[in-house]
């Protein structure tokens, strides 16, 4: 087995005989400690943290709910990423999957001028990952917890259907076992093994190495900050030149829920110097960590505005030394999730 049940024990178990008795304060205090593993799992199903916020608030509410008929036969972890897991698969039946630009249409050659925000889309989202620990949740796992939040890992997941999706995650993020997936997911060890088979051949394919993680230890912080903030004062001066140097000769730029997206200098360079960085007004940034990454939040102050208000969440891509892709999330709704102020002065 490679995620080994276990009984509860002290503490835990006296919370758990009081939590089935109804008492909500140790119900509260057997979740609490598994509540950001539990939520970053709800967002690598979903792709949206508001959607993954629903999806935790209801597990936890299905999980009290229904505590009386924990039979402790597996770990109170394992049930309740049994509980979280379901809730997901509900979810995704409704709301569908999430998409970045890239999966509406192909790259735009020249700047969108008048680009409008397409409403109908379930769009990908930020995930802040203040929280997330830097290693496997599991020995057995074969992702990091951070390269398991990565923009290029959550939007392959997005791709595969909820079942392939969901015995990926809790095999290869969370090092569940095949026989403990399929009790979890109430189907057969042959089904989860096919499943995953499908689901690791579609994130191979999407997934580009090496990982992001990868990435910034082989930078190291210096270098990391040098890159951050070259694109910061380069946006805050206008200054396309300096913006260009920082990039990939394919760089990527895409800004949902702005439709349009570009590849490569020419249409970056066409894009940058018509729009963001010379007609939009003045800019301010703070620097932040998005899906494992490097991210910058935008501030915009338009003329004649006293302040500079939530714009973007601008997550960074790097290879080597240089920025492959931008993906410029649009709306101050991304930055409470952060902890950001919705302006700065």
């Amino acid at each position: 087995m490679r995620h080994s049940s276990s009984e509860p024990a002290g503490a835990e178990s006296a919370d758990l005989a009081l939590a089935r008795e109804g008492n909500d304060a140790a119900f509260s205090r057997l979740v609490e400690p598994l509540r950001g593993e539990l939520h970053a799992h709800c967002y690598r199903m979903l792709g949206s943290i508001h959607d993954a916020d629903d999806a935790l608030q209801d597990a936890l509410l299905r999980a009290w709910r229904g505590l009386t008929r924990f039979e402790g036969r597996s770990s109170l972890r394992s049930w309740l990423y049994t509980v979280a897991t379901r809730t997901c698969l509900d979810l995704i039946v409704i709301r569908g999957k999430r998409a970045l630009p890239v999966d509406l249409g192909p790259a735009s050659e020249r700047a969108a001028v008048g680009d409008m925000p397409v409403t109908d889309v379930a769009w990908l989202g930020p995930y802040p990952d203040a929280d997330l620990t830097g290693g496997p949740a599991d020995p057995d796992a074969r992702y990091e917890q951070r390269e398991a939040v990565e923009l290029a890992f959550v939007a392959a997941l997005q791709h595969l259907p909820g079942n392939q999706r969901a015995a990926l995650l809790m095999f290869e993020v969370l090092g569940f076992s095949a026989a403990e997936i399929a009790g979890m997911m109430d189907t057969s060890t042959t089904s989860v093994n096919s499943a995953l088979a499908r689901a690791r051949r579609v994130v191979a394919e999407k997934v580009p190495s090496p990982t992001q993680q990868e990435t910034l230890r082989r930078l190291g912080d210096t270098r990391l900050q040098r890159i951050v903030a070259g694109y910061s004062t380069a946006l805050e001066r206008g200054d396309v030149g300096a913006l260009v140097a920082l990039l990939t000769e394919d760089v990527t730029w895409s800004m949902p829920p702005l439709p349009h997206w570009y590849r490569g200098l020419l249409a970056v360079t066409d894009f940058a110097a018509r729009l963001p960085l010379t007609t939009c007004g003045s800019w301010r940034h703070l620097d932040v960590s998005a899906n494992g990454q490097p991210a910058v939040a935008s501030y915009l102050r338009r003329d004649g505005a006293p302040d500079h208000f939530a714009w973007s969440i601008n997550v960074l891509t790097l290879r080597g030394e240089l920025i492959a892709e931008v993906t410029s999330f649009i709306g101050p709704d991304h930055f409470e999730s952060f902890g950001l102020p919705a302006s700065l002065p």
